[in-house]
């Protein structure tokens, strides 16, 4: 039903200074496999083959992970080493990559706006490869796609957050009409702690109905000239129904140094546990 994923990947990841001055944050590995990958791996487990991706100046190594390259399937081919490689390969040959810049960094809602051309009149995913989610089960777009076949709407990954962060974070609050499910009524980006609706923060994970690029159209430029997603989600809130879902799994900030490696220890440990089976 949904086919295409939207991953933003034009920022800077200034967080990471200097060693993303030369290489996007989204290629930054957790174990031996790049953030986006994960991101990759999450939207086909949900059943999506066409991955756009949003990109900018220096990104180019993003294009070349997700491309044949020849000289180095020449040097390891029948080594001990080929194994390595099965996983990006199953994705270059199952997926479609396409690619668009987003020229100035101008915020969430402009670099989901520059997708438009690749993503066409049809509902799509948008996954943030810095927020690394992990579950036993379905993975959270999986869920989320679940949750879209019966609303069709327009729906954000929740969780419950600090309230020391929620200045950091998206935030709703709604009804309760189903278990962890929320109808959105009021959508406040980045407030203060003393004005948040809830604890209810919205982590980089969405599935957006295609009127949302004609809402971003109307969005009026906020702090820093940026054009945020929580203004036209609010917007389309108003007009007909969004949907807030607290997912099921674990969540990574991976575009913080803490959550980076904390990822990576959980990645770490895991992988030790299968090799112990």
């Amino acid at each position: 039903m949904i086919k295409k994923c939207l991953f933003p990947a034009a920022g800077y990841g200034t967080r990471f200074l200097p060693a993303t001055k030369a290489m996007p944050k989204e290629m930054l590995p957790v174990m031996a496999k790049p953030l986006i990958q994960y991101g990759v791996e999450e939207a086909v487990e949900a059943g999506m083959d066409v991955m756009a991706i949003i990109t900018g100046r220096g990104k180019r190594a993003i294009e070349d992970h997700f491309d044949i390259s020849y000289e180095l399937e020449h040097q390891i081919r029948g080594s001990s080493k080929e194994y390595l490689l099965q996983d990006i390969r199953r994705l270059i040959d199952k997926c479609i990559f396409t690619y668009t810049r987003q020229i100035e960094m101008k915020g969430l809602g402009d670099a989901i706006y520059k997708g438009r051309a690749l993503i066409g009149n049809e509902p799509f995913a948008v996954l943030l490869a810095d927020d690394l989610c992990t579950h036993n089960g379905n993975g959270v777009l999986s869920q989320m796609v679940d949750v879209y076949k019966k609303y069709k709407c327009s729906i954000v990954a929740v969780q419950e957050v600090p309230m020391e962060q929620v200045s950091k974070y998206g935030v709703i609050a709604g009804k309760e009409i189903d278990d962890g499910l929320y109808m959105v009524d009021t959508m406040v980006e980045k407030p203060e702690e003393s004005e948040a609706p809830s604890n209810l923060a919205i982590i980089g994970r969405y599935i957006l109905t295609p009127d949302i690029f004609e809402l971003i159209e109307l969005v009026e430029p906020g702090k820093g000239g940026e054009i945020q997603i929580t203004d036209a989600l609010m917007t389309q809130a108003k007009k007909g129904m969004v949907i807030a879902y607290k997912f099921k799994g674990r969540r990574f900030d991976c575009g913080s140094i803490e959550g980076f490696v904390e990822a990576t220890n959980y990645f770490y440990e895991l992988g030790k546990k299968k090799e112990m089976l």
